[in-house]
Parts: structure tokens; sequence; C-alpha cells
């Protein structure tokens, strides 16, 4: 079903697309199965193509015409993302013919963007409101938490090879927690025996998801169990961990300010978002109207 607001016809497909996005996006984080939260996130959808078409809306209202040159500018950065034009007309469904089409949407979304940006102008944090923001968004500003470890690595080829490659680090586990060397025993069983037995300092997302998995989850002087990767088999042994801790507001004070103006920016705009609605004809259609709009 079509939107209509204030007289500019949506077509469903856009809010079927964000319902998709939206939908994907929870799925990635593991909080969906199958269609039990359909509704919620077309509800979702909806709110949020009725706010981007309201915000526009809005621009083309109340700001002029963006200049030519930074809607040549955005065209350009548009196309180069698709990478060229022949794959943005065949990804876009647009032709050179439709290419004002094209510059209306940009100068659109420049305007809301001026738009948006301009919420803030009036806003002129004292001293002590960035600091209170660092305190009350601590875990923001946090350093990441990083472990070293050293390394055993197998990565045979075949499958008879494999179940050697096991069992030898099985043994090699045995003996390190017996109180063997470990840079002895990587030395002489290790397949990156040069440079891949003291790893260093690593954070979350540096290495194979597998390997970070255990290491993270042992403690100082732990030998893992033998587990597997992409790239074979391995045996760890972790030597030391930083935690996480808070970094010095004077280190992130340009940090601080920039998130507390974004949040203060977004704050701003939902609440314009509001005002907009209140007082916008918003309609549910199944044909076109009359009354649709380019």
């Amino acid at each position: 079903m079509a939107l209509l607001i204030n007289g500019q016809r949506i077509d469903d497909a856009i809010v079927q697309s964000e319902f998709a996005e939206i939908k994907s996006y929870f799925e990635r984080l593991g909080n969906v199965s199958c269609c039990e939260r359909d509704p919620e996130f077309r509800g979702y959808a909806r709110r949020n193509v009725v706010a981007r078409v309201l915000l526009a809306q809005e621009a083309r209202r109340v700001l002029p015409a963006s200049p030519e040159a930074e809607v040549d500018a955005g065209v350009a950065k548009l196309i180069e993302q698709y990478g060229g034009e022949a794959r943005f007309y065949a990804s876009t469904g647009a032709s050179p013919e439709q290419m004002h089409l094209v510059r209306h949407d940009v100068d659109t979304d420049l305007r809301v963007r001026r738009m948006v940006e301009g919420l803030c102008e009036d806003v002129h944090p004292s001293e002590a409101q960035p600091f209170e923001f660092y305190e009350k968004n601590l875990p923001s500003f946090m350093t990441a938490e990083e472990v070293r470890a050293s390394h055993i690595l197998k990565a045979p080829k075949r499958g008879e090879d494999r179940e050697a490659a096991y069992a030898a680090l099985r043994e090699a586990r045995k003996q390190l927690q017996a109180g063997a060397d470990f840079e002895t025993l990587a030395k002489a069983l290790s397949d990156k025996a040069d440079d891949h037995i003291d790893l260093n300092f690593f954070k979350r997302g540096e290495l194979a998801e597998e390997f970070e998995l255990v290491a993270f989850s042992m403690e100082i002087g732990e030998i893992s169990p033998v587990f597997v990767s992409p790239f074979g088999f391995h045996l760890i042994k972790l030597t030391d961990r930083k935690v996480s801790t808070a970094k010095p507001f004077d280190t992130v004070r340009d940090e601080v300010l920039k998130l507390y103006l974004d949040q203060e920016r977004q704050e701003r705009t939902r609440l314009l978002v509001e005002e907009l609605q209140s007082k916008a004809v918003i309609e549910d259609v199944e044909e076109p109207s009359e009354l649709a709009a380019t």
C-alpha cells in the first residue's frame, strides 16, 4: 500500500526496501526468527520513510536550491559510489535523460543536511557540559581491551595429515601443562615458527574470529584447548592482557564535543519531525491518486 504524504506519493516499494534493510540488520544481530517481528519492522520502516519525506519537504520549503557546483559534486560522488556511470545506470534503472531527477534528489539531500546542521547553530556548550556528557557516556570513551598470546599453528593440507596434526597438538598441550617451554615446542612444531609464535598485543577484530573467541576468554598463563579455524589447528598460551580503561577527558575532548552536538542534533531533528508530522496529511492509498506529486 502506497503512502500519500502532503500530496506526495511514496510507492510501497520504498517502504518495503526500508523494511528489508531493518529486518536484515536485526537478523545479523541474531534477534530475529523468521517472521515473528515483521509487523514491528514494517512499523519502523513506515516511520523512517515518513520522517525522511517530511524533512525533505521542509528543507525544500525553507532553503534555497543548492549551488550548481555542490550538486555537480554530489552527483559525481554518487556515480563514483556505484563504480562508474554504467553501473550507476544499471543499478538504479535511471537513464541519461533522467539525470535531472537525480540532480533533484541530490539537491534535496544537500538541503536536508544544511537544515539539520543548522538546528544546532545556537548550541554553545558550557565548559562543564562536555565533561558531564563524558562521564555519563563513559563506556563510549574506553580503550579497547587487548591480549597477548603465543601461538602454535598446524596447517595440514590432506585429511590424514589433519588427524596427525591434531594429535601432535594434543600431545604438545599435555607437555605444556606439565611445564614444558612454549617457545621451544612452538619452534619444533609450528608451521609458522619463524614469525608467528609471539603474536604481540591484539584487539578484537584484528585476527580470525575463532582465534579471538578463545584468546579473549582465557586467563594469563592459561593453555588453550586445541581448536580449529580456517587457517588450521591452533594451540595458544595467553601471556598478557591490557584491560579496557577510560581515556583521559583531555585526550578525547574534541570527540566528546562532536558526540555531544550529534546527540543534540538528533534530538532536535526528532522534535522537528514530530512537529512536521503533527501538521502533515498522511494517507495510505491503494491506487495512484490525482494528488500524487512527482
